[in-house]
């Protein structure tokens, strides 16, 4: 066998074991107690999910739930982002036609854990079309286990973001593939990726936002080129067209202030592409004249269409979830409801160690070999670095995006340093009298040695952390709870499920049922009934029903 395949076969096989890896060790929680779903929105998502397998696609679009929200009900196709659940159902057939025999709720309970092998191997192609495959290993070992992810992502967490952080690696791989080759081709496959984000998940406003920042830095730094005006062109166009194809989004892509930053860079783009067009067919003397007449021009154009189009409500203001990432103290002074939520709260120093461990003190690292060999590709994962640690601190659920940007850029900069000092290891002692006079450097060798094993002594601590924080912070669905009696031995209290199933046989099939919003949606799921108020926060006025004035 060659030398190159030799190295094709160690990477194969190293990425294989970060992907089993990936999705071993978010079984913790099926070993210890059962294949069940955890939490509240995925009971949700699994009862929408189990109704799209039996009933199919066209009836799931236009279904009514008459159990939510009563009297007001629910539209289902309208309110949801339905890549979840298309996903799950495509799977479930697949695996039908191919005459496995499973339950569509255990491919809700392992869907997650699956898609984290997927975006272990996303994160490798990411890596390595920013550094190289080296970098890439690393980066994919560590995403595999990084609690940030995980948290998100154990067998039961059946909800949005279990797909969504692969849809959103798998976006930015194939933008990066773009940019680099200005192929037509991957910018369409990068619009098809986005699309596949829009309908997973909300947080595709974050993807929306930041290509736009990279093609926008890419023009101030002087580094805009044709293969940025197709790839970007053909992303916006493509992906918005796409994006407007799912019900709850709509026309939001041209009409919503989140979206305006996206249209704006790539007007800039025509405007940028014309004005070079002209410059090259026009004199030096006469174009300075026209270039000021037509900026002035386009810019007073484009101000005043802004201001009629925002005054007349075709360009709807910012969500109240967007300005309390911009403004942290919104939520809590404007919108109690959000501010009420434990995942909306901002990020403690402590849970970025708790989630991230090492890669706290290894980003900046990352972040220096970047900017010490700035190409297109690197300035995007800096900005991607930049905005998202930004965002983590804003809001604890938000240190699920910053996570595998923590683990590439950790990923470069531990490859980096380990491929400088590895060469200057040296275990011949032939070599070693040979080139003792070759080096300027005192005990070159030793500190080579030295740094190598400090090096791993610190991936070993990183490794038994996940290992800790997945198995006892991250692996407890909150429908079961345990707790350990003076001796050890462990107690599961099943309440809540006999509760729901007290409700289901005990209770007319009719009734109605009150309750506070975060059990809404297990009531409907578990029990059947009709609930009055779910997750779904969308009318707050239930708090006023369920409390009355002290005296």
């Amino acid at each position: 066998m060659t030398p190159e395949k030799q190295d094709t076969l160690l990477k194969l096989l190293i990425l294989s074991l970060a992907a089993i890896l990936s999705f071993s060790c978010r079984l913790f929680s099926v070993l210890r107690f059962e294949s069940v779903i955890h939490e509240f929105d995925p009971y949700f998502n699994y009862r929408t999910t189990r109704y799209l397998t039996e009933e199919g696609f066209y009836n799931f679009h236009n279904w009514f739930d008459d159990r939510a929200w009563y009297p007001l009900g629910r539209i289902i196709g309208g309110t949801i982002y339905p890549g979840l659940m298309v996903t799950s159902a495509a799977l479930y057939h697949a695996l039908q036609f191919l005459h496995i025999t499973i339950d569509i709720r255990n491919v809700c309970v392992f869907l997650a854990p699956l898609f984290s092998s997927l975006t272990t191997i996303v994160t490798y192609l990411l890596t390595k079309e920013l550094k190289d495959a080296s970098s890439g290993l690393v980066a994919a070992a560590m995403i595999s286990i990084v609690p940030g992810y995980i948290s998100r992502s154990v067998a039961g967490s059946y909800d949005n973001e279990g797909i969504a952080i692969f849809c959103m690696l798998l976006t930015y791989y194939l933008w990066i593939k773009a940019v680099k080759t200005g192929g037509l081709f991957w910018a369409a496959l990068c619009a098809i990726a986005y699309f596949y984000m829009v309908s997973s998940w909300g947080g595709y406003v974050f993807l929306i936002n930041l290509i736009p920042l990279h093609v926008l830095a890419l023009m101030i730094t002087g580094r805009f080129s044709h293969r940025i005006y197709v790839a970007y062109s053909t992303v916006y166009c493509l992906g918005t067209v796409l994006s407007m194809q799912i019900s709850f989004v709509g026309f939001q892509p041209v009409q919503s202030s989140e979206h305006m930053a996206a249209l704006g860079v790539f007007g800039l783009c025509q405007l940028y592409s014309f004005v070079e067009y002209v410059r090259s067919r026009v004199p030096s003397e006469h174009f300075k004249v026209l270039y000021k007449h037509l900026i002035f021009a386009i810019g007073v154009a484009v101000a005043i269409v802004g201001v009629i189009l925002t005054i007349t409500g075709k360009i709807s203001p910012w969500t109240g979830r967007f300005y309390s990432l911009l403004d942290p103290s919104y939520a809590k002074n404007n919108i109690p409801i959000i501010a009420s939520v434990s995942e909306h709260q901002p990020t403690s120093w402590s849970s970025f160690y708790f989630d991230l461990q090492m890669l706290v003190f290894l980003f900046p690292v990352g972040l220096y070999f970047c900017f010490s060999k700035l190409t297109d590709s690197n300035i995007f994962i800096i900005m991607y670095g930049v905005t998202s640690i930004y965002f983590a601190g804003v809001m604890v659920r938000l240190m699920l995006v910053l996570a595998p940007v923590m683990c590439i850029l950790s990923g470069i900069g531990i490859s980096a340093m380990l491929s400088t000092y590895m060469k200057d290891l040296d275990v011949s002692k032939s070599n070693k009298k040979l080139k003792k006079f070759e080096s300027n450097f005192v005990l070159k060798n030793e500190i080579a040695w030295a740094f190598v094993v400090i090096m791993t002594g610190f991936l070993v601590t990183y490794t038994m952390h996940c290992t800790w924080v997945t198995s006892e912070a991250y692996s407890s669905p909150s429908i079961v709870l345990s707790a350990r009696t003076h001796d050890g031995s462990r107690i599961i209290f099943d309440d809540f499920r006999e509760a729901y199933f007290w409700l289901r046989h005990n209770t007319a099939e009719d009734a109605k049922v009150m309750s506070w919003w975060d059990y809404g949606y297990q009531i409907t799921a578990m029990a059947n009934r009709t609930i009055l108020v779910d997750n779904n926060t969308w009318n707050n006025k239930i708090g006023r029903a369920s409390c009355r004035e002290r005296v």
